[in-house]
């Protein structure tokens, strides 16, 4: 798929060339600091010791983090529209740092429910997607590559901050860690937002965007949002999205004590899982996302969910050890980083890159979705083993959609005929 893409008015290609990487620096800055909001954990312990709260009730207020991230998404495409992407993605740094600058001075879960919650999540998730959909808007060539540089940084952004907000609440305890935390992020999303440009997709003609199965995909227009959910195919990389969030976000939530109940292990040492989890989930993205551009971005998914479901059955039915615990782990949270890294793609590829971010942020409530449903699915099961015995069922319906998925209107002949006649306009005549 190619697309018309500018920055400036009359700006000649080697310029766009060489400004593009600029903005690919500016967008890890953004996300780097966006990505800071997963070390909420090492919060939960510290705020309970302080305040008396129950660790489980401070531990809710992620989960409304993760939820107003996802559920943000479905108006960022709007906000852009009205504000321009530089100026939303400065008032959503300010949001998020003043969100948790203020959350410094809360004395009630309710307060921090929305300040720490409610209000860091919905600004995160309004510069998240713009700035992700925003780069791969630039860079239509490469979707998959940069994509998992995108996601990868925001993962880096939480694997850095582990040791600097450990550091913080060390040194000054959880309230002002909040307000050092604010006005470092507030100066890395706006700092980085000087270096972003929007990119205009002026024209979206027939093009191959993809080869998957030796068979080019091809995306003939730019859908809006109305148009995608009339596609049975936005239905089916819906629930396939649900079910690689869930997956990984359900263990990401619980590693440490899977590591104790079933491995066996000691607090210590199940306890660098945590830390591995977000090494492999950092590399997963940037891996898998490359990787999608070569051989094709279903055949990724379809892989990720395969060793996905095997790697939950294990940990449920195979007696556990100390490294068949880790590899199960590894293998989980390299395959949930490329997933999400993969997808933002395949919406650009099934539905065209001019409506990204409003129809990414649509399938982007399976985030969301899935955050909430593997607590509530262990809850009621009672348990690790059936929850994961679920998901291994969720990935193998998963990965059969992923097998017969096609862009909308281009499965079989029909596909093959409209490739034959791009390629060789003669053909139309007849």
């Amino acid at each position: 798929m190619k697309a018309a893409i500018s920055s400036a008015p009359n700006s000649a290609s080697t310029t766009i060339k060489m400004n593009r990487w600029l903005i690919v620096l500016g967008t890890i800055i953004v996300q780097m600091g966006l990505g800071t909001i997963y070390t909420w954990s090492l919060f939960n312990q510290p705020l309970s010791d302080r305040f008396g709260w129950d660790v489980s009730s401070v531990a809710i207020t992620f989960s409304i983090t993760s939820f107003a991230l996802a559920f943000a998404t479905l108006f960022a495409g709007r906000l852009q529209e009205r504000w321009g992407l530089r100026r939303l993605i400065r008032v959503a740094g300010v949001v998020l740092g003043l969100g948790l600058v203020l959350s410094s001075q809360v004395s009630s879960l309710t307060l921090l429910y929305i300040l720490a919650g409610f209000v860091v999540g919905f600004a995160d998730g309004t510069a998240y997607i713009t700035s992700l959909s925003n780069l791969i808007k630039w860079f239509p060539e490469r979707k998959g590559l940069i994509s998992g540089i995108s996601v990868g940084a925001f993962g880096t952004g939480s694997l850095l901050f582990k040791y600097v907000n450990s550091a913080l609440i060390g040194a000054v305890g959880p309230a002002q860690a909040f307000m050092y935390w604010g006005i470092i992020v507030l100066v890395l999303i706006v700092g980085g937002s000087f270096l972003i440009r929007e990119a205009v997709v002026r024209e979206q003609a027939p093009a191959a965007s993809s080869t998957d199965g030796g068979k080019q995909q091809v995306t003939r227009r730019d859908y809006t949002v109305k148009e995608m959910l009339r596609t049975k195919e936005a239905y089916m990389l819906f629930v396939i999205f649900f079910t690689a969030c869930m997956s990984g976000l359900y263990l990401i939530g619980i590693v440490k004590d899977i590591g104790v109940q079933l491995a066996g292990l000691n607090v210590a040492t199940a306890a660098n899982a945590v830390a591995m989890v977000a090494i492999f989930n950092t590399a997963g993205r940037i891996i898998l996302g490359a990787l999608s551009d070569k051989v094709g971005r279903m055949k990724v998914i379809a892989g990720a969910l395969l060793v996905t479901a095997v790697a939950v059955m294990t940990l449920s039915l195979v007696p556990l050890s100390f490294g068949i615990f880790f590899a199960c782990v590894a293998a989980i949270a390299f395959c949930f980083g490329g997933n999400i890294t993969v997808f933002p793609a395949i919406v650009a590829d099934y539905f065209g890159l001019k409506n990204q971010s409003k129809n990414y942020g649509v399938i982007y409530q399976g985030f969301g979705l899935g955050a909430l449903a593997g607590s509530f699915i262990s809850a009621l099961l009672g348990g690790f083993h059936l929850t994961f015995i679920v998901i291994a069922v969720l990935c193998a319906i998963s990965l059969l959609l992923a097998l017969i998925i096609t862009p909308p209107g281009q499965g079989g002949r029909t596909c093959q005929r409209e490739q034959q006649m791009n390629l060789n306009p003669s053909s139309r005549a007849s």
